[in-house]
């Protein structure tokens, strides 16, 4: 155990010396393939697909279609009551990336399911930015399918509380969603979002088709199953990321013997999920805070642009931009868009940076060096999304993802929670004594205040199971949303299954850079292999750019590598660059 561990650690102490050839901004071969894939990143965002979903007749039997970029799509009809299976369907939107390695070929080795986490996510979307990188790290044997759950994004029925796009832009764009905004904005900001989220519950009930009960979590996990055994197979292989945790530990205690190779990848705690607490993330969001404080000062003037000599120093400058964005917030114009930097964007934005420390550590801190110089566009554009756009025909924004879908899940999911207010100020003071963003994390639990009042007969748990085959969980050290420990609470109800450690910042493990790990998600997938109970890998490098490494260890470290580690150290490098799980609810 310990010489593995030596010797892992002895290869990533060279791999740090690759900071400036394969993960440096600077760098001309990662402007390259950042810039290459921020183009992508655009198109995803836009809500009309260059592909047409409705060229795709849905049916029974997985009929693939040529789509996108040499990928493949499917529309799969399950049943959407699967206690009256024949009443009325539902349809799962599919992508594909067909296996390098021929289907008949005996080194060819079945689908991956992924789900990307939110609730809410876009399988779809997950695999068509990261489709490279991810069958680097799996090798060529496997299929991989990212695929929009019941109710989200190109799957149908689509949940939707609102007649039209514009009346959802009115009612929640322009930073107006209680999702949006800090519990600390103003005064009345709890009481504001509280009021808010009355009105949606009451929406999703007046509006609702008959299918809105149906979109949950267990019927999801039938799905799945049903996705594998069109594939004339019974064992789900799936790596499933932070709400794909939830999916993946409800369909192993759902179908413990249809588990073929299984990774759940920040590890929510499925037990505070179903019950609606929310009240566990949090746990490790300050330490994933300060790792950006402290890596700022680690870094220097060199490698921080918002550097200061002591931690105390940032946290101060910091403390001093959202005393100024409270007083007076900064109108912002770009090429794209328009809008407030305010307490409540910056608030967000260092939030969501935590996700992605690799891709958003340096761009945060240039934007918050900027911002104390009196410009805030650089923060804006941090999280800019295009304009609103109407459109004549309704049909192009048919497939478009919505935030309502998300919250569909998780109060369904959920146990019925009181409306009362003062039940939700006591929750909020209490989720704060756990964290100092507890700010941002409440609106979560609050979508569902007024939820429709439909039976609460699915699968919630328990989360206890001898599966087919022991599960992989994977947890980050200061992960901001899902903590380590929560990986370790929810292995010890599946028999065998192992925590894997990854020493690193960031919310699941594509977020930072580590061979170590990705090797062991390698073999389990190809050979079985689970890692040594304890097993900590560690990251290449740290968010910030190491700026006294020359040029010398570059190239001694490069020849070092065999071919297949270089080809791994790019897609963990491309991961980490540009992995980005949906935050609950938007």
């Amino acid at each position: 155990m310990v010489g593995m561990l030596t010797r892992v650690g002895v290869q990533c102490a060279l791999f740090v010396a690759l900071w400036f050839v394969f993960l440096s901004p600077d760098s001309p071969y990662a402007r390259h393939k950042v810039q290459s894939h921020g183009e992508a990143s655009v198109q995803v965002a836009l809500a009309k697909d260059e592909f047409s979903w409705e060229t795709i007749v849905p049916s029974e039997t997985l009929n693939w279609t040529d789509c996108y970029f040499g990928h493949q799509c499917a529309r799969f009809k399950v049943p959407l009551d699967y206690s009256h299976p024949e009443a009325a369907f539902a349809t799962i939107a599919m992508r594909r990336v067909r296996s390098i390695v021929p289907h008949d070929s005996p080194e060819y080795r079945g689908p991956i399911l992924f789900n990307p986490g939110g609730p809410g996510g876009s399988g779809v979307d997950f695999i068509g930015g990261l489709a490279a990188p991810i069958a680097t790290i799996v090798g060529p044997g496997f299929d991989l399918i990212g695929f929009d759950p019941r109710g989200i994004g190109r799957s149908t029925p689509r949940v939707s509380f609102y007649k039209s796009r514009v009346e959802r832009e009115l009612w929640g764009g322009s930073g107006q969603s209680a999702n949006l905004l800090s519990m600390n904005a103003s005064a009345d900001a709890l009481a504001r979002s509280w009021a808010r989220a009355i009105v949606d519950g009451t929406l999703a009930g007046e509006r609702d088709d008959g299918s809105l009960r149906f979109i949950t979590t267990d019927h999801t996990a039938r799905d799945m199953l049903r996705i594998v055994q069109a594939h004339g197979r019974d064992k789900l292989q799936y790596w499933g990321f932070s709400y794909g945790s939830v999916l993946g530990a409800t369909f192993a205690s759902m179908f413990p013997d249809n588990v073929g190779r299984l990774v759940i990848d920040g590890v929510v705690d499925s037990e505070n999920y179903f019950a609606v607490e929310w009240s566990n993330n949090l746990i490790d969001t300050d330490k994933t805070w300060m790792t950006f404080v402290n890596g700022c000062v680690a870094a220097g003037p060199k490698g921080c642009a918002f550097f200061a000599p002591t931690a105390a120093e940032i946290l101060e400058n910091v403390d001093k931009l959202y005393a100024s964005l409270r007083a007076r917030p900064i109108p912002v114009r770009t090429d794209v868009s328009f809008g407030l930097v305010d307490y409540s964007l910056l608030r967000r934005t260092i939030f969501t940076a935590l996700y992605s420390p690799y891709g958003r550590f340096a761009p945060l801190a240039q934007a918050l060096a900027d911002l104390s110089a009196g410009n805030a566009t650089a923060l804006f554009k941090m999280s800019e999304l295009p304009a609103f756009e109407c459109a004549c025909d309704p049909s192009m924004y048919r497939f478009e993802s919505v935030g309502e879908a998300g919250s569909a899940v998780l109060c369904n999911d959920g146990k019925r929670i009181p409306q009362d207010y003062e039940g939700v100020l006591a929750h909020y003071k209490k989720l704060s004594a756990t964290s100092s963003w507890a700010d941002l994390w409440e609106p979560v639990r609050m979508s569902c205040l007024a939820w429709p009042d439909f039976p609460k007969t699915h699968f919630q748990g328990p989360f206890v199971a001898n599966t087919s085959f022991p599960l992989l969980l994977l947890g980050n050290t200061a992960d901001p949303v899902t903590p380590l420990w929560t990986a370790k609470k929810m292995s010890q109800g599946f028999a065998g299954s192992v925590v894997l450690t990854q020493d690193s910042a960031g919310h699941c493990s594509l977020s930072a850079p580590s061979i170590c790990t990705q090797k062991y998600v390698h073999d389990y997938f190809v050979d079985g292999t689970l890692p040594p109970p304890g097993t900590v890998c560690p990251v290449i490098a740290g968010p910030f750019p190491a700026v006294d490494v020359e040029t010398g260890m570059d190239a001694q470290a490069i020849l070092t590598l065999s071919a297949a580690d270089r080809s791994l150290l790019e897609a963990v490098r491309e991961s980490s660059m540009n992995f980005n799980v949906r935050f609950p609810g938007l």
